[in-house]
């Protein structure tokens, strides 16, 4: 017979706040149990129940306030794996909305083309989303398309819709890998009142090029609010 894996005391009281986390029981801001009521609570030591905490803080669940408390964290999107907004989103129990800014056809991004190994001048596709959770906003997103190829995706409800799931769904494209290159910059006039920040914020600036097994599929350039999206590299001696 196969012994059964017993579940470390400190996962299982991070699996249990994720859930009320998850299942709105747990809003965003709201107080967590102290150290010591977990502690009681679950019948582990103070270290048990402040491991669980620390893991979900690095998690961006929670946000520790020094001598305050520990309160539900903004959500918050990480980098590391190639996954849709709205993945992320249902992934953490969320409501992935987006609003569409701009969905055009264009022949005047050049840096676009460029990035897609296009010719300048070539038509391109150009949806620009502003992304929330709620009433939230993370991120303000532009992506280009070929439009030879995808300018049929104009018609689709992508304020609704992942772009990722409608490109598998409509043309068969699945994306295998992205380029990125991100940096830091400053929330203009326009940023900052679709992103309700103060002007002149620091942002965090993404510029991606997804690729499907073959040949560059789409071209992102994203603003998100650095207060809302965090990098974990894992480095290796």
């Amino acid at each position: 017979m196969t012994a059964t894996k017993q579940i470390p005391a400190y996962k299982k009281i991070a699996g249990d706040l994720t859930r009320q986390i998850q299942s709105g029981k747990l809003r965003q801001g709201d107080a967590v149990p102290s150290e010591r009521d977990l502690a009681a609570q679950f019948g582990v030591s103070l270290m048990t129940a402040r491991h669980a905490l620390q893991e979900m803080t690095t998690d961006g669940l929670l946000s520790r306030r020094p001598n305050v408390g520990t309160f539900v964290a903004p959500p918050r999107i990480h980098f590391n794996k190639l996954t849709s907004f709205t993945e992320e989103m249902l992934a953490r129990g969320l409501t992935p909305q987006s609003r569409i800014l701009t969905a055009v056809l264009t022949t005047r991004e050049d840096e676009a083309c460029s990035r897609l190994a296009l010719p300048a001048g070539t038509e391109l596709v150009c949806i620009e989303r502003l992304r929330l959770s709620g009433k939230d906003p993370f991120s303000i997103e532009s992506c280009y398309l070929p439009a030879k190829r995808f300018g049929g995706i104009l018609k689709q409800h992508l304020g609704r819709k992942s772009l990722f799931s409608t490109l598998a769904a409509l043309y068969g494209v699945a994306l295998s890998y992205a380029d990125e290159e991100i940096d830091a910059t400053s929330a203009d006039a326009r940023t900052s009142r679709l992103l309700a920040v103060r002007p002149g914020s620091p942002i965090l600036r993404m510029r991606q090029v997804l690729h499907g097994p073959a040949e560059p599929i789409i071209y992102c350039a994203a603003l998100y609010r650095s207060d809302r999206h965090s990098l974990l590299i894992r480095r290796f001696r």
